[in-house]
């Protein structure tokens, strides 16, 4: 895989994959061998809501839009124009907003980072059981679940769900910029909260307590739909030729499974600052209904498929110990490579440490236990490496639960973990997770399965490719196998009494 500039005039054809995160807005082309021949990015992040209260956080969508049509332009710069036949969207789950007739938002983005919502927990659960919303939309009651922002909105801004608006995922507001036309599909509409997680459709009674009903939102679209074509002033904005498909893209969770190269056999690991251990199945209804330990079910990009799965705080855990253990070097470039060292030298076990990574409230283990995170076993020798080792060990004994709690639901019994994300560059993060998990850890080459399997929906769309499936078969994704070692046995006591130490916690 490459990132970067490809011989200009080379033949073969591209598609843009738009990748809005919540940190980096970014523009991708990619080729039909799996080549993401140029990219560009910007940083990104809400802004405070203007008028709001301190707290309240807000997508500003002319920003966002403005980033993306630079980025697409760098892009377009570096490849030929004639290349790009055509454009996907994919972004962050549960934020969306009201657009009016004239395709003019009817209310700010509300961003999952907002906290005016958290409230409404509470109220909702009060409603409807946990369990039962948990049976009909695969989803756990989170504080920034789209319907929360729903009925906050009918309370505090009730004009804006009047008859004649219609409701988008952000997915959808930035495939509107590109082309005019409206649409929702069901990667991003199984984050609302609302959504049937069987039918892929929508639940009446989900809708009904917000006082919502289906007429609400725009037509379905499924992945790889051509929504419409990039209009004359899109392409003024951000280089594409006009005229080209915009092709249906949505949660970009959803797209890494199948952009992983994962086997039939394999669980699925994207890592980052979450992680979130997953399967793909073509059974919508989990064996046993978990909801206690966490498990969502999202819709799959795949018709027909679903992603059971487990959230979890990852990466995040570890900037924590950069900036309060490694201050002094915490801007050094090879701060991470120093972090390794010293977490090796610090030996299995971490000389008696133990962490509980659960820095969530309502993401994986932490929905059963509630617990913050602890750390166990300090002493006046203690070291730094120690506790950074303690935290890798802590976070794949994690991984190792959330596996556990998959196989239960499910009867899936995974023969390998397929790791992508920024968390699979960490090698002895890697041989931790295959020691606790006694499962081989095959890390992709390519960090980037996300805008790969948006790229192969995107080829789809664009009738390059008959199916998302030809695409990714022949793509080259390289790995590197990480077996378990010898360190296994000590593990499997490990985890033992990391389990232990969460029950304590918990009582």
């Amino acid at each position: 895989m490459t990132y970067g500039m490809q011989p200009v005039g080379r033949a073969d054809e591209c598609v843009m994959v738009m990748d809005c995160g919540s940190t980096t807005t970014r523009a991708i082309a990619v080729d039909t061998e799996g080549n993401l021949v140029a990219g560009a990015g910007r940083p990104s992040s809400p802004s405070p809501q203007p008028g709001g209260a301190g707290d309240w956080r807000i997508w500003d969508l002319d920003e966002v839009w403005g980033k993306l049509c630079e980025a697409s332009r760098e892009v377009c710069q570096q490849v030929e124009a004639d290349r790009i036949k055509g454009v996907t969207v994919v972004t962050f789950g549960a934020d969306g907003a009201p657009l009016k007739k004239d395709g003019n938002l009817a209310y700010p983005i509300i961003s999952w980072q907002c906290q005016r919502t958290k409230k409404l927990v509470k109220e909702i659960e009060e409603m409807v059981s946990p369990q039962e919303i948990y049976g009909i939309t695969g989803y756990q009651v989170i504080g920034f679940n789209t319907l929360l922002k729903w009925l906050w909105l009918r309370e505090h801004a009730p004009e804006v769900l009047e008859e004649g608006n219609l409701w988008l995922m952000m997915s959808g507001l930035l495939s509107h910029k590109l082309s005019g036309e409206m649409m929702i599909e069901p990667t991003a509409a199984c984050t609302t909260m609302a959504m049937d997680a069987k039918r892929r459709d929508w639940s009446q009674k989900m809708l009904s307590l917000a006082g919502l009903d289906e007429s609400f939102f725009p037509r379905w679209s499924q992945p790889g739909d051509v929504v419409g074509t990039v209009t004359k002033k899109a392409s003024e904005e951000t280089g594409l030729p006009a005229g080209i498909p915009v092709i249906a893209g949505g949660h970009d969770t959803q797209f890494a499974p199948f952009g992983s190269g994962a086997k039939p056999t394999d669980a699925i690991l994207s890592t980052g600052t979450w992680e979130i251990a997953m399967l793909r199945t073509q059974n919508p209804q989990p064996l046993q209904l978990p909801y206690d330990e966490g498990l969502l079910v999202e819709a799959d990009a795949k018709p027909g498929w679903w992603n059971p799965q487990v959230l979890m705080i990852a990466s995040g855990v570890i900037e924590w110990v950069r900036r309060n253990f490694f201050a002094a070097e915490a801007e050094r470039e090879d701060i991470h490579r120093l972090m390794i060292e010293e977490g090796s030298k610090a030996g299995v076990g971490a000389g008696g440490v133990m962490v509980l990574p659960c820095f969530v409230e309502g993401a994986g283990p932490a929905r059963k236990y509630g617990t913050p995170g602890s750390i166990i076993g300090l002493n006046l020798t203690t070291t730094r490496g120690q506790v950074y080792r303690a935290v890798i060990e802590g976070l794949s004994y994690q991984l190792r639960q959330a596996l556990d709690i998959l196989c239960e639901a499910t009867g899936f019994e995974p023969k390998g973990i397929r790791v992508v994300g920024g968390g699979g560059k960490n090698d002895l993060w890697n041989q931790t997770r295959a020691d606790a998990t006694r499962l081989p850890a095959a890390v992709a080459a390519t960090k980037e399965a996300t805008v790969l399997g948006a790229a192969a929906f995107a080829f789809k769309g664009a009738g390059i490719f008959s199916s998302a499936e030809d695409f990714i078969a022949g793509v080259d994704l390289g790995e590197d196998v990480f077996d378990p070692s010898q360190n296994a046995e000590f593990y499997r006591g490990g985890y033992e009494a990391y389990l232990r130490a969460l029950e304590a916690s918990w009582r």
